[in-house]
């Protein structure tokens, strides 16, 4: 299956980032089955680093091998399990199991209000919730380890205007 990464560096030989601690689920590399989804991410990395050029690196995920030997979390749709998973993770306090590999639903700019507003409290987590319902969700999936890095495999990369 192909997986794409944005960012505004090309990514040969992805890696696992300590910079990324709070993020949905911690540090790791991510990814999305979603071309226009990784261009939106470049293309927003791009804009707040005020340098570079939307890049979109591009892998092969041997996804039935990887199942096969992975520990991985799949959450098909937003539910309390996995807004409760995504705030741990971005407040850094998750001490649950350890995955390999994490696949979900994931937080657009929209769907990252609805979770901070969450997290201060504003909202239930059914509120919050119903919040996310209306909206398309694409994927991402979260490596987050190497042995989940090695499922991957380097095709190429392309760059975007702005």
């Amino acid at each position: 299956m192909k997986l794409y990464h944005g960012s505004t560096l090309a990514v040969k030989e992805p890696r696992i980032l300590t910079i990324l601690k709070t993020s949905d689920f911690g540090t790791g590399f991510y990814t999305t089955s979603s071309l226009k989804q990784a261009i939106d991410w470049a293309k927003a990395k791009k804009r707040r680093r005020k340098k570079g050029m939307p890049i979109v690196s591009f892998f092969d995920f041997n996804a039935e091998c990887a199942k096969l030997d992975l520990e991985i979390k799949h959450f098909e749709t937003p539910d309390e399990e996995w807004l409760e998973f995504v705030v741990a993770n971005r407040k850094a306090v998750y001490a649950g199991k350890k995955y390999d590999l994490v696949i979900d639903p994931v937080a657009d700019d929209q769907t990252i209000t609805v979770i901070d507003n969450y997290m201060k409290g504003l909202f239930s987590a059914k509120v919050a919730l119903t919040e996310l319902e209306p909206q398309k969700l694409t994927d991402q999936y979260a490596f987050l380890t190497q042995k989940a890095l090695s499922y991957l495999t380097y095709e190429g990369v392309e760059t975007y205007e702005i």
